[in-house]
């Protein structure tokens, strides 16, 4: 099995800790998004999408983290318990539910208050406007709150008291923001101890390794400097945050 990733990106963290968590072996190919490696030709004849993570099991290329995170559990069934994607209808309905509402909320909010913090400067040229981050705080902080209140509530977990996708996901996608200087946890301690809890399930010695790049962001922008796709991804840039 190859793994195409980028650890920059919080979808291919989820994919490299599970695959690490469960011991399912793998090749790590690296695409370097900062140099727009996923545009090249060749990254193109795995996928067109050009976007990682991208798995390749032999002949069989697969897109998607959450459609690679469950693809691992059902091939490598015997390696995976039950908790991480129960059996149980109900159970597995609860990891859907979040993983289905995550992608338009905890990502998308992540995502834009890590873009903003780091790329927006470099890509326009110019600071970004205090409202525009104060807007992009704001929605980031409604949907922690609604992670808080209706995902994980006084449970040790978001489905209950074991560790599952659901999880993985959101403590990767959170790890965004924090990582571009933006502590997503501050006066939070459900949040906290909740993170405690997801990092002692992988170790503290993988989790670091899986977010090094990320808590090591202040270097991107210079790493961008010199790459050509910046003047593309301006016009990107400017009707994302418009």
């Amino acid at each position: 099995m190859e793994l195409y990733l980028d650890l920059f990106s919080q979808p291919c963290r989820s994919v490299f800790l599970f695959a690490k968590v469960i011991g399912i072996p793998f090749e790590f190919k690296r695409v370097d998004l900062s140099t727009g490696q996923q545009h090249s030709e060749e990254f193109g004849e795995i996928s067109m999408i050009r976007k990682v993570p991208v798995m390749k099991d032999g002949s069989f290329i697969l897109t998607e983290s959450t459609a690679i995170l469950k693809y691992m559990v059902q091939k490598y069934s015997t390696l995976v318990a039950d908790h991480w994607f129960p059996a149980d209808l109900q159970q597995r309905a609860r990891v859907n539910e979040y993983l289905s509402w995550q992608h338009m909320n905890l990502r998308v909010h992540g995502s834009k208050v890590f873009l903003l913090r780091t790329l927006f400067p470099v890509i326009m040229g110019s600071e970004v406007p205090k409202e525009k981050m104060d807007a992009a705080i704001e929605d980031l902080k409604q949907s922690l709150d609604l992670l808080e209140e209706k995902f994980l509530q006084n449970k040790p977990f978001i489905i209950g008291d074991k560790i599952s996708l659901a999880d993985l996901v959101a403590i990767v996608e959170i790890m965004q923001p924090v990582g571009a200087g933006v502590d997503a946890f501050e006066g939070r301690p459900k949040l906290l101890t909740w993170r405690a809890r997801v990092t002692k399930e992988f170790g503290e010695k993988l989790f670091d390794e899986a977010h090094k790049s990320i808590m090591n962001v202040s270097s991107l922008p210079q790493m961008m400097q010199n790459n050509t796709e910046l003047e593309m991804l301006k016009p990107k840039f400017q009707k994302l945050f418009n």
